[in-house]
């Protein structure tokens, strides 16, 4: 499959997008990462380590080699409690000193239908989660972060997951998994929740940005431009889904092999997942309705 864009840094290395900001590419590439993790190093002093990313030695060593031999960290933050983000922040805890935050564990912030679904244990999902995440400090939405010469406001985002942040660092955005330019979002229930995802996202189009920096991938420069067609894109794959239940009633992996054409196939179990949190979102909304109990295997009708 031909990459979206030419982003392909070496993995490992320190580089600075901006006065005040590096990045690290961790070295985790596949089709759900594209070509790792974006490890970022925010501010000159005590800096804060954003999203430490998965539990391998080898970024743990690149993370320390760019800190130098002082290893001066002040804060370690973690966007939301995916194997891909948050295992490698113990590790650097007890190298640093430096303590872990994050808005919470690994179901912190589910929305009451996720939590039922969740409860219910027939809904599937939790793919990729790092179960045994526990951060040393929680941060609710609105808090501030301050470093010796970096100040970073919360913005709870749910959608991709319950417990996932954006971090503004003042006209920029390090949005994690929520907006990226490469991709868009898994959202598999009931850790994902379509209905949070795209008030989230209504939520990040008021704000002013000057540039997002996602978790995998570029940097975002037409931000406004993103969201919108984040939200017209998920709009789109609703279409199609109510039209695909036209033809008569189906399940999630049915209409996700008839929606998702183009998609490889080592990728239509997450475009099942995705098709199934459109399912949630649609049942909730009255336009579809599950012949039995709201479960991964489902069959839905249209209303």
């Amino acid at each position: 499959m031909q990459a979206p864009d030419d982003f392909d840094p070496p993995i490992g290395v320190a580089q600075t997008l901006e006065p005040g900001l590096r990045r690290i590419l961790a070295p985790n590439p596949s089709p759900m990462t594209y070509r790792g993790t974006n490890t970022y190093l925010l501010g000159e002093g005590p800096c804060c380590v954003i999203d430490p990313g998965p539990d391998d030695p080898r970024h743990l060593e690149a993370i320390l080699a760019a800190l130098g031999p002082d290893r001066a960290v002040s804060h370690i933050l973690v966007t939301h409690t995916h194997l891909d983000h948050s295992p490698l922040a113990r590790p650097l805890a007890e190298a640093t000193g430096a303590p872990v935050l994050a808005f919470g564990g690994a179901t912190a912030g589910r929305s009451a239908i996720m939590e039922e679904l969740a409860a219910a244990g027939e809904i599937g999902g939790g793919e990729g989660v790092d179960e045994s995440f526990a951060p040393d400090e929680t941060l609710a939405d609105g808090a501030e972060v301050r470093g010796a010469d970096w100040a970073l406001r919360v913005i709870h985002t749910p959608g991709h997951i319950g417990n996932h942040l954006a971090l503004a660092w003042g006209d920029r955005l390090f949005t994690a998994d929520h907006v990226m330019g490469w991709a868009t979002s898994l959202v598999s229930p009931p850790d994902g929740d379509l209905t949070d995802f795209m008030a989230s996202c209504a939520r990040l189009r008021q704000g002013d940005w000057a540039r997002f920096y996602p978790g995998h991938g570029a940097p975002v420069e037409e931000t406004a431009a993103r969201l919108d067609w984040l939200v017209a894109h998920r709009r789109g794959r609703e279409g199609a889904i109510l039209s695909a239940l036209q033809a008569g009633p189906a399940r999630a992996a049915e209409i996700a092999a008839r929606v998702y054409t183009e998609t490889p196939p080592a990728l239509l179990g997450a475009a099942t997942r995705n098709v199934l949190a459109h399912l949630v979102d649609l049942t909730l909304r009255q336009r579809v309705r599950p012949r039995e109990s709201l479960h991964a295997e489902a069959t839905f009708a249209l209303t």
